[in-house]
């Protein structure tokens, strides 16, 4: 059986999980969130302030599907009741950010600035102390991380001086610049 699948998500106060049919359905005081079970060999229900994943047979789909509808249900309960974050780190001579309303525009060191508008649902925040580093926040962890990997690929950090846009806990291999050989 799934390790996984088989543990049932414990709903925490003020987080509310409705099944209809193939859609659950999850609220709180954060917002709403929801998602579809596309999958017949799996069927969710809510007993006891719990949601419980179960299959229908034990095919490997199914084992599949099993772990894979529980973490989603189970990110979602997470995600309405803390929340989710990704902070990037800014590296480089004369590279910024600033926030204008829910536009971020960035300087990369190209001939233009960089310009990118929050989807719904995210929050992106500059850090006042430490001016390079961007908080990215928000109730669902897909869309978290999907507007941190988009904003990382504006500038990628190469390996030689580290410069660009990388997660705060990302470490760069860096690799040794050229070398002067000795003259003949």
């Amino acid at each position: 059986m799934s390790r996984i699948g088989k543990m049932p998500v414990e709903l925490p106060s003020g987080v509310t999980v409705e099944v209809n049919g193939k859609v659950v359905t999850a609220r709180s005081s954060k917002g709403e969130l929801t998602q579809t079970i596309e999958s017949p060999l799996v069927t969710v229900k809510v007993e006891e302030g719990a949601v419980i994943v179960e299959r229908k047979n034990d095919s490997i789909e199914a084992k599949a599907k099993h772990g894979l509808y529980r973490s989603l249900i189970a990110n979602m309960v997470e995600g309405l009741d803390k929340g989710f974050a990704k902070v990037l780190e800014i590296n480089g001579v004369g590279y910024r950010a600033n926030l204008q309303g829910k536009k971020l525009v960035l300087s990369l060191g190209y001939s233009h600035p960089v310009e990118f508008t929050a989807p719904d649902g995210i929050t992106i925040e500059i850090d006042e102390q430490n001016k390079n580093q961007l908080k990215i926040s928000g109730i669902d962890k897909q869309k978290v991380g999907q507007v941190a990997a988009v904003i990382r690929g504006f500038k990628k950090p190469e390996p030689y001086k580290g410069k660009g846009i990388k997660y705060l806990d990302e470490h760069i291999v860096r690799k040794a610049g050229k070398t002067a050989g000795k003259g003949e």
